[in-house]
């Protein structure tokens, strides 16, 4: 083959070429069709529940049992002031009534419930099985006696009992949980004085006092004709004094009188997994769904 007809055949293959990468190019990509994924929404391993922040927070947050230990080791030491002053005494002038104090045995009066003992593993296990509170399953609690001590609580009542303070505990367990009670409280730790009635539970019988639902006004009757109270601790403000309306107004109203109290006779401890602070926002209405429930609490969030 001569050099022209090498260079002829050349030319010819690559303008072949040229004409191919081209059409390649010119050419529309083919579309492929890719079958729609979807993806389920996974459902919650735990409905959403109200109260989880709550109990997260009271179980977890080191916040909580500081708070617990400041409230016990400042009335801790604050006993001896108390002791030393023979009019000191811890009872609403309409509880008290006109008895002389100056012959009475000195007392501290603990609630129960979030107050000397940590009830928060059974609203625990009510978010993760999904349960709302009921009277069997909380008596079943209580009857287990696991219940631990609230931070500082056996240490306070342990020192006011090493100074001859009789420590009461007023509870608004139902009289069937006295005992499994009781177990309880000595199990952890906290003084149980023999020969004195120490434990007032729901359904203390107090002569020539109605008591109205759960309030404590008659029992603490009771403890004024025995004792002179040195101090009071709860997470209710009912644990202190009897509120006639439960409205957030009429709550404010009860404990009004009493501001000078706080810290110095009367202890208030931190509780926002349950109490008459919850009822006030949907009118005490429980009979009420659910939703409507949550809507008054809703309601009753501000802004500013």
């Amino acid at each position: 083959m001569t050099v022209m007809n090498r260079l002829s055949v050349l030319v010819s293959a690559l303008l072949m070429l040229a004409g191919c990468a081209q059409h390649r190019v010119m050419e529309r990509p083919v579309a492929v069709e890719m079958a729609p994924t979807t993806t389920a929404p996974v459902a919650p391993a735990v409905a959403a529940n109200d109260n989880l922040n709550a109990i997260a927070w009271t179980q977890t947050a080191i916040e909580h049992d500081l708070i617990y230990l400041q409230t016990y080791r400042d009335a801790s030491g604050r006993l001896d002031q108390a002791l030393a002053d023979p009019s000191w005494d811890a009872l609403a002038s309409d509880e008290r009534g006109n008895g002389s104090l100056r012959k009475m045995k000195p007392a501290v009066i603990l609630d129960i419930d979030e107050t000397a003992l940590d009830n928060s593993p059974y609203q625990a296990r009510l978010v993760l099985d999904g349960n709302a509170y009921d009277e069997f399953t909380w008596a079943e609690w209580c009857k287990e006696q696991k219940a631990r001590a609230m931070p500082g609580a056996v240490e306070f009542a342990r020192q006011a009992d090493s100074k001859g303070i009789t420590v009461l505990y007023l509870s608004n367990r139902a009289a069937d949980l006295n005992e499994v009670t009781l177990a309880n409280l000595a199990k952890v730790g906290f003084p149980i004085k023999a020969g004195e009635k120490v434990f007032l539970g729901l359904g203390t019988f107090v002569k020539d006092c109605e008591q109205n639902g759960s309030e404590k006004g008659c029992r603490r009757k009771l403890v004024a004709q025995q004792y002179r109270v040195l101090m009071q601790f709860g997470d209710q403000i009912g644990d202190f004094v009897d509120v006639s309306a439960n409205t957030s107004e009429g709550r404010r109203a009860a404990v009004e009188p009493y501001l000078g109290w706080i810290g110095e006779r009367w202890y208030v401890l931190p509780n926002p997994t349950y109490g008459s602070w919850e009822p006030a926002l949907f009118n005490n209405a429980w009979s009420q769904p659910a939703d409507v429930r949550r809507q008054g609490k809703l309601d009753g969030l501000r802004r500013d």
